[in-house]
């Protein structure tokens, strides 16, 4: 029910021309399934599957030529962990002092990434689940949402002016079909042996750069899965509120917005301080640093035409950065507060 539900808002948002169209559209549904009591739910293999998918036209656009620019975005890069402590820390100021949260939940709902991490252990230490994993699902909702539209309006992005992501299927040679296919299910095994974050996304991504990078295929993956896959990624976060009440998803939503706004503005001036010392595009440079989902901010960046293999980059990075430190940071914070007390 709920892919159903997901797949027809994608096509009326496809039809109605709405940035991100199959993504959007079918977020926008599902969450409006979700608050009017529908059981609606999407698999985890098939998310997984989906992401997979993801991954691997992530990494096709690691081209020889992007090889040779990576060298560039050192910059960038290592503002990663400064960004992360100003956003995180200015997140937290609003969710305590205007929000009310306790320290544990203010903290964890205010990291901007690592939804599934920050969730798992802001509960462990004693945080709220239940508004932490809604703020961060309202985030990447909200995030998401706004971003298409704002690029819309300020850049002038129209959509289905960008060329096809990839061939349709039939199109697609069979030994590229298999090279694409290797990197899918070798790249998701090989990172969730290393317990990498985020395996069904990191994995391929890096075994399709590789294999594009040397030359082996240039071919992406093909726009019927792509399509499908932004339904199913789209589909899973409205999914999220499955089973919350509306009253509840309502307060989430509106704290979380004002958090979302903290980020999001500390994205852009991160962008444009780091746009202005590189030379880098603004436009880039907003979606590597904006608090959203690494699959969610890739598929944008590739809708709007900006650097995906850029933007995918620095959402590794940030992610990683935050899933380690943020812990330790905090425990670091709760035994200086313990020995002060």
């Amino acid at each position: 029910m709920a892919l159903t539900i997901g797949a027809a808002g994608g096509w009326l948002a496809y039809t109605i021309q709405i940035p991100l169209a199959w993504m959007i559209g079918a977020m926008a549904t599902t969450t409006l399934a979700a608050v009017l009591g529908l059981s609606v739910a999407v698999p985890a293999f098939l998310r997984h599957t989906m992401v997979v998918v993801l991954g691997i036209m992530l990494g096709s656009a690691f081209t020889p030529e992007i090889a040779q620019r990576i060298g560039d975005w050192g910059v960038s890069l290592a503002a990663l962990a400064l960004y992360g402590a100003v956003a995180g820390g200015g997140a937290y100021i609003y969710f305590r002092r205007v929000c009310g949260y306790d320290k544990v939940t203010a903290y964890f709902s205010a990291m901007p990434g690592g939804l599934s991490e920050m969730i798992l252990v802001g509960t462990a230490m004693g945080g709220d689940a239940r508004i932490i994993s809604l703020t961060h699902a309202s985030r990447i909702l909200l995030v998401v949402m706004t971003l298409p539209f704002a690029f819309q309006l300020l850049i002038g992005y129209e959509p289905g002016s960008r060329p096809p992501v990839g061939l349709p299927l039939f199109e697609l040679l069979p030994g590229d079909l298999a090279i694409l296919s290797v990197c899918g299910v070798v790249g998701f095994f090989l990172a969730r042996s290393l317990r990498l974050p985020a395996a069904a996304l990191v994995g391929p991504m890096l075994l399709s750069a590789a294999v594009h990078l040397a030359g082996w295929t240039a071919a992406k993956p093909p726009l019927e899965l792509v399509a499908a896959a932004q339904v199913v990624v789209g589909t899973a976060v409205g999914c999220r509120f499955a089973g919350v009440r509306a009253m509840h998803i309502a307060r989430a939503m509106i704290a979380a917005a004002g958090g979302t706004a903290v980020l999001l503005l500390a994205a852009v001036a991160f962008a444009f301080v780091i746009g202005q010392v590189t030379g880098l595009s603004m436009e880039s440079l907003v979606l590597a640093y904006a608090p959203g989902g690494l699959a969610e901010m890739s598929l944008i960046a590739i809708a709007i035409g900006a650097d995906s293999a850029f933007v995918a980059t620095h959402h590794i990075v940030r992610v990683f950065l935050i899933v380690v430190a943020a812990p330790l940071i905090f425990r670091t914070m709760a035994k200086t507060r313990r020995q002060q007390g």
